[in-house]
């Protein structure tokens, strides 16, 4: 195409920096990020008006020498790169996931150096990165420090811990701090027996059904709740 478009400018600071010393005749980051831009495009589903689903597990097999370069030069903060371009790809060309976006690397035998392969699939998980998708009661919203996310099931925990599905560096987050769960009846925001409490427009609840612009607070840590409707809608 000649011009590096956004997405494939995002992967170039990644080609730019540290990784780019790893990659001289071997796969390169931006050779992966093309591919999984390929791949998300070739196996978008519409669902909908409106709503389009992509895959967002990505698994990329490489030759022992090329994972040895990408686990030398830092596979995490490469995967994490990989999977924040795929979701700003999603994003412009308005697609939506069911769960979270995530990258790994496999090693194949059998693959010569410079050559990859890439696996991928839509798997369904408690929270997916909010891109065009706009939020509903079965599918709400939330906005933490300005990270976007939409509920894609019925039951979220967000705290401190790796187990979490939304993780908040926070050292006034418990590692288990507050659930919420999507109901028909509307979605309620629990406490999880945390140490510092969770807070709902300003008052200290151990647990709260919310409505559309609810605040949320945990620790130092607002959560803005979206459901896309009004209260008198939301009954």
């Amino acid at each position: 195409m000649g011009i590096l478009d956004k997405f494939e400018q995002g992967v170039e600071r990644v080609v730019n920096g540290a990784f780019s010393k790893a990659f001289k005749s071997e796969v390169k980051p931006v050779e992966l990020a093309s591919a999984l831009r390929r791949d998300v495009d070739d196996r978008a589903a519409a669902l909908g008006v409106g709503r389009t689903v992509v895959p967002n597990e990505f698994t990329i097999e490489l030759s022992s020498s090329d994972l040895d370069h990408v686990e030398d030069w830092g596979a995490e903060a490469l995967a994490d790169e990989l999977a924040a371009n795929v979701t700003e790809h999603a994003a412009t060309q308005h697609y939506a996931f069911v769960g979270p976006v995530t990258v790994s690397f496999e090693e194949a035998e059998d693959l010569p150096t410079g050559r990859f392969q890439l696996r991928s699939a839509t798997v369904r998980g408690a929270v997916a990165p909010a891109t065009s998708a706009a939020p509903s009661p079965r599918h709400p919203l939330l906005d933490i420090d300005g990270q976007r996310y939409l509920l894609t099931g019925p039951l979220t925990v967000i705290g401190r811990g790796s187990e979490a599905d939304i993780i908040v560096d926070d050292p006034g987050v418990s590692r288990r701090h507050l659930e919420i769960r999507v109901t028909p009846d509307g979605v309620v925001a629990t406490d999880l027996g945390s140490t510092n409490g969770v807070f709902v427009e300003g008052h200290q609840v151990p647990a709260a059904t919310l409505v559309d612009g609810n605040t949320v607070t945990i620790g130092r840590t607002r959560i803005m709740f979206w459901t896309g409707t009004d209260d008198a809608q939301d009954g």
